[in-house]
This record gives C-alpha cells, structure tokens and sequence, in this order.
C-alpha cells in the first residue's frame, strides 16, 4: 500500500508531496541506532536543500535508485507543465522528467543534486551536477531551474536585516524584479528627486554602490526564508 503524505512549508508558503511504500513494513528487529541516527542526518540534509530549493522559488525531484520519482513541489510541477508535460503523479512527473532530458546526456548519481536549467520551452536544457551532497541512500535531487522564473526576496526579511522602509523594500522589490528606477517612478506617480533619495537610501543601508550590486544582493538574500 502506498500513503501519500503532503507537507506544508510555511516559510516557503507551498507544499509538497512524500509518497510511502508501507508494503512488507514489519520488521522483527530494531534497527541499530548508529543507523537510525545516521539515516536522521540524512533526512534532514535532504529537506534541507529541498527547503532552500522551495524557498528560491526553484522546482525539485526527489529520484529513488531507479530514477523514479518520490518527492516534489509545486514548483516542479508548474515548471514541467509549462513544458507542456502532464505534472499531476509521480508517474507523470517521471515521465516528464525523461522526456526533458531525452536528448541530454545525463546520469543522477545517488546522493548528487542535478540542475537542470531550462530557458523557454523546446530549448534544451543545460545540466549541472554537484557532488558530495548528503541524500538518503539511493536517492538522488533534480533541481529545476526556469530561468523564465524569477523569485523575490522575503519583504520582511529585507526590513529586519537593513532597516529598510516600507517604500524602499518595495522599490527594492522592484529594482531586482529588472525595473529601472524611472519607471517605477511613473508607475507610482513620484517625482525622480523622490525615488533617488529612496534610491541613495538604499544603497546607504545595504552598503551598495551601484544598482547593479544591489540587485545582485538581493537575488543572494531571495534563498533566505
């Protein structure tokens, strides 16, 4: 029997879905607690790069030993949707994922996180591998990267770590959103002398020069929760 266990992250704001095999669970001997303790580690070394995924808004596999899937977010079923790709099942998602990477060449080690970076649909997609991640044994993690995909940094985490505004977090929301600062003048219906100053705010409280440091800062601090 399989359990499908959904998990909510509030910081993250989404959720995502644990597929259990509950099939031939009994077990007639405890296991030994070196193991148990180990295996917690590894847990918690998974969720954790799944957390921080989830966070910068980035979509995640989770792939057993037989590359099928067992683990993902919303984010990876909207991305492989936009990819025209049914997203609904772990089977779909499976699937999905093979036809992606079909004409790539590419192996999930276990214990590895994969990026798999996709531009616009029909392109194909770059794959990048780091080693020496920590992943439950046999499981391996597909990131999925929509460069389409923009997250945002955390408005309130913005204000306690600089100090900023109300008006300056947003235009700083704006500002790594690709807005230039007269635009968004207009759109709010400011004068230019205003949003500079909120500008030269700005970069006094988070020690930044140019608009192009600031933004770069802000796309660093987006994977905090």
């Amino acid at each position: 029997m399989t359990l499908i266990d959904r998990h909510n992250d509030v910081a993250a704001g989404s959720q995502y879905i644990v597929l259990r095999n509950t099939r031939n669970a009994r077990s007639t001997q405890l296991p030994d607690r070196s193991d148990a303790r180990i295996g917690g580690a590894r847990r918690r070394s998974l969720e954790s790069i799944t957390g921080m995924l989830d966070r910068i808004g980035c979509g995640y596999l989770v792939l057993d030993r037989d590359r099928k899937v067992i683990e993902w977010n919303g984010a990876a079923q909207d991305t492989l949707e936009r990819q025209g790709e049914a997203a609904e099942t772990a089977s779909e998602l499976s699937a999905g994922l093979r036809r992606l990477v079909a004409n790539v060449p590419v192996h999930f080690q276990p214990g590895s996180l994969s990026w798999v970076v996709i531009r616009s649909r029909g392109d194909r997609p770059v794959i990048l591998n780091e080693t020496g991640v920590i992943a439950p044994d046999g499981t391996s993690i597909v990131a999925l990267l929509d460069r389409e995909n923009t997250s945002a940094a955390n408005p309130q985490t913005l204000q306690r770590m600089f100090g900023l505004t109300s008006a300056e977090t947003q235009l700083a929301l704006r500002l790594a959103q690709g807005d230039a600062p007269l635009e968004i003048a207009r759109s709010w219906r400011l004068s230019r002398t205003t949003i500079r100053s909120q500008l030269a705010s700005l970069f006094a409280k988070t020690e930044t020069k140019r608009q192009a440091e600031l933004v770069a800062l802000l796309g660093r601090i987006s994977v905090l929760p």
